[in-house]
């Protein structure tokens, strides 16, 4: 009863609240007022029925806090066991994923196939910014800056010395390693909202740089004309070019994929999750936390940097406009989303936050009242993110390669 005094409560704020902007409407032509008491009777009926369902979740989420809290990793389904367990049902299933990836330009439109690129580029500048907030910790509100110079790098490298897509790549990521080491020596003492603020104002700069620096950069007007990769001597049309730079993308994200979860369990991986986990004891342990950061900002540019020449080159035209504080937000909500730490969650955030906004064009006017909507829902009721990182366990064995029983002879990876 009280749940319901509070929502009705709720509701006749809001209808209070937007009395003015939902039921008022002035016809400045004729000089009349229109009153729409249906809108004030919706905002109204959706406000309770909100409010209530709200506070219905949050008694749930309360009641279930007072369960014992443990760092391990969720128990996998059962329907998820099986599939992975059983090679019969697992090899197909993978095959006729790999057979739809292979074939999806020749089975859809186009314009299905760019926007799957741009979600790949995406997942590419997740994986990136995964390896900074993600791992080490360190909250990076300036990323776009790292994608804005290689895009650059190859507008202008291709406009001044003619250089394509092929060279301009590798070199770009040196160029992203740079500029990485570059932001992280002023930022080694901070932490938190002060590194945030540090790294917001880097993004900035970068494009205010690109913006005013006309001589350089053409300045508001951008770069255009610039060239799609091709295949050794091959030049390919519009159609061909955008298949071929889909497997491109699919190359480099699998690239991605295999380097970042290579770094995740290596030592520096390992050394990140540290300082994540708490930067005095990882620094009592021994553990340079100078190189370490370096390490994370340097990795972290370098795919944003790669990406950023992908992003050139399938839109063939850059411009300041194009690396703005939202293109992080973005990317940072990518990895919150998605699960920090977690590579399958980035994928998947990936693709939730690219392609639907694209399949669900007719909520356009919505998008960033659903966006802020998914993003409070998600913070509240599931925090780690759509999938969870998930810790390695290590089983220590005898000689006689017999598992030693207990408590003792399991060693598992608190942060892996």
């Amino acid at each position: 009863m009280q749940d319901l005094k509070k929502s009705l409560l709720t509701a006749a704020w809001f209808m209070f609240l937007t009395f003015p902007i939902m039921v008022i409407r002035v016809n400045t032509v004729e000089d009349t007022i229109e009153w729409r008491w249906h809108n004030l009777a919706l905002v109204g009926i959706s406000a309770f029925i909100l409010s209530y369902v709200w506070r219905y979740f949050m008694v749930r989420r309360e009641r279930g806090g007072g369960k014992p809290q443990t760092d391990a990793a969720p128990p996998t389904p059962a329907w998820v066991s099986i599939v992975i367990e059983d090679k019969r049902i697992l090899y197909p299933l993978l095959a006729a994923f790999t057979g739809f990836v292979a074939s999806f330009p020749f089975l859809f439109s186009m314009y299905q196939t760019n926007i799957m690129i741009s979600a790949m580029v995406f997942v590419m500048l997740g994986l990136g910014l995964n390896i900074v907030v993600g791992l080490a910790g360190l909250l990076d509100l300036g990323f776009v800056a790292f994608y804005a110079v290689g895009a650059y790098s190859y507008a202008l490298l291709n406009e001044h010395f003619g250089l394509g897509f092929w060279v301009v790549l590798p070199l770009s990521a040196i160029l992203g390693t740079f500029v990485g080491v570059l932001l992280g020596f002023p930022v080694l003492r901070l932490r938190g909202d002060y590194l945030a603020i540090v790294t917001l104002g880097f993004g900035e700069i970068i494009r205010l740089v690109l913006e005013n620096w006309g001589a350089f950069t053409h300045g508001p007007s951008g770069i255009a004309n610039i060239p799609r990769p091709g295949f050794l001597w091959i030049e390919f049309g519009l159609k061909d070019g955008i298949t071929f730079m889909y497997y491109v993308m699919i190359a480099l994200v699998l690239f991605t994929i295999l380097v970042v979860t290579r770094l995740k369990y290596s030592r520096i991986g390992r050394a990140w999750l540290a300082l994540r986990e708490d930067e005095i004891a990882c620094q009592a342990m021994g553990i340079d936390k100078t190189k370490t950061k370096l390490m994370a900002f340097a990795l972290g540019a370098t795919w944003a940097s790669m990406a950023g020449v992908v992003f050139a080159a399938k839109t063939s035209f850059v411009n300041p406009a194009s690396f703005t504080f939202m293109e992080s937000a973005i990317i940072l909500s990518i990895v919150v989303l998605g699960g920090m730490g977690s590579t399958l969650g980035v994928i998947c955030g990936a693709m939730i936050l690219i392609l639907l906004p694209e399949h669900l064009r007719a909520f356009a006017e919505y998008r960033m009242i659903i966006f802020g909507a998914t993003m409070v829902l998600f913070m509240v009721f599931r925090p780690q993110g759509l999938i969870r990182d998930r810790r390695r366990k290590h089983t220590l064995k005898k000689p006689d390669d017999t598992p030693v029983s207990g408590d003792a002879g399991k060693v598992v990876d608190a942060h892996g």
